[in-house]
């Protein structure tokens, strides 16, 4: 028998209530849990200890067993992470002893209920207003843009920003690991990855959403992030008449960006020739927005790049239209 929203809510609000004021709001990004007796939070990208704790580690390992139970997975030594929301929408990833030693380690990115848009970006120094129109004049063309950089550089942040450019007569279907994007688009359809349950059934993944979706008729795709085999599903799906895709992928420069597309597509069930490969990539994206958090803890776009094609001899033939002066970007 199901527990009931309404109760769902009220017990994990009751169960993880010493990080409750940490979650109301938007000035927290992110809330980090070193054990029941040290909780940090990032604002404005810096860490803050907070003088917040659980009353044990019993206590927190509670508040982590009721969330398990309601969304369907397993949470014990023998299955000792944990991915999964809380009632808000913030995204929470926990591990467990044994495999955290020092006790339960769990990390809450908050869910951020008023987007950002490219406008406020700018106001807040994270690009220029060049930089803007750059992104502007992309979206418009309806470009093939990957958003790259590292973890906590804010790419999710600039996705949604970018995919919410999307004129309102467009279908745009997104598909993510965990839900975070609100586009605020009069017609989109949101899709979300399923981890099997615990006799190991029922997994859907991206891969698996994105063969469906190019069956769903969409203006445009938006995936959260490629991580696996699903990228040489989304390159040829780019190649075959798919305009205006946007994604999120983990690296730290724009040339690194298609190495790890060329990595990550190599990891598909398709044996593809490593050139023919780099010239679909070279092919399908046509522009990569590089992303840094910087050493002040600010977020910012360190590159606007045009993948201008790929050559045999030459390699990946790419285009800097905007660089970020090293000195502007503090330590990255």
């Amino acid at each position: 028998m199901s527990v009931p929203r309404h109760v769902f809510d009220q017990t994990v609000a009751a169960l993880f209530a010493p990080v409750g004021p940490f979650l109301e709001g938007d000035d927290v990004s992110e809330i980090m849990i070193n054990g029941h007796d040290e909780i940090y939070v990032e604002r404005g990208g810096r860490l803050y200890l907070t003088g917040s704790e659980f009353a044990s580690e019993h206590a927190l390992m509670s508040a982590l067993r009721n969330l398990s139970q309601f969304v369907g997975r397993e949470l014990n030594p023998r299955h000792p992470i944990l991915e999964a929301r809380l009632p808000d929408g913030s995204r929470v990833e926990a591990i467990i002893p044994p495999a955290a030693s020092s006790g339960p380690a769990v990390c809450i990115r908050r869910f951020r209920r008023k987007q950002l848009t490219l406008d406020r970006l700018v106001e807040l120094g994270a690009m220029t207003r060049d930089t803007e129109c750059l992104l502007r004049t992309a979206l418009t063309r309806r470009d093939n843009v990957v958003v790259a950089g590292g973890s906590g550089s804010g790419k999710t942040s600039l996705l949604n920003a970018l995919a919410s450019l999307a004129p309102g007569d467009d279908r745009v279907v997104v598909i993510e690991d965990s839900q975070e994007l609100q586009l605020g688009l009069p017609h989109v359809v949101q899709l979300e990855a399923q981890p099997a349950d615990v006799r190991g059934r029922g997994e859907v993944t991206i891969r698996e959403l994105l063969r469906a979706t190019l069956r769903m008729r969409p203006d445009r795709i938006v995936i959260g992030e490629i991580r696996g085999g699903e990228a040489l599903d989304l390159i040829q799906a780019m190649t075959s008449g798919h305009r205006g895709c946007l994604s999120t992928v983990h690296a730290t420069l724009p040339f690194d960006t298609l190495s790890r597309l060329e990595t990550m597509a190599l990891m598909s069930d398709v044996a593809v020739p490593l050139n023919v490969l780099r010239g679909q990539i070279a092919s399908a994206v046509d522009t990569i927005v590089q992303v840094a958090r910087c050493s002040d803890g600010s977020r910012c776009v360190t590159h606007v790049t045009e993948v201008l094609g790929y050559d045999r001899e030459s390699g990946y033939r790419i285009s800097h239209l905007f660089e970020r002066p090293l000195e502007s970007r503090g330590r990255e």
